[in-house]
């Protein structure tokens, strides 16, 4: 399942947006709401399984 789909299917009541935005330049940002939850550029590395779900999980409670 893709992160967009899992995204969905965990939260679909609770996001109102999501954006995924992947670059050749190294760049994956995670955005929910229009709140950046995860960028691979600020940590300096890519997401761990079931990272940017919690991620998510904790920015919407």
């Amino acid at each position: 399942m893709s992160l967009a789909a899992d995204l969905l299917k965990n939260f679909e009541a609770e996001i109102e947006s999501l954006s995924l935005v992947p670059s050749d330049g190294g760049r994956f940002e995670v955005s929910v709401n229009d709140r950046l939850v995860y960028s691979k550029l600020e940590a300096g590395r890519h997401a761990e399984a079931g990272e940017v779900v919690g991620l998510v999980q904790r920015l919407l409670k």
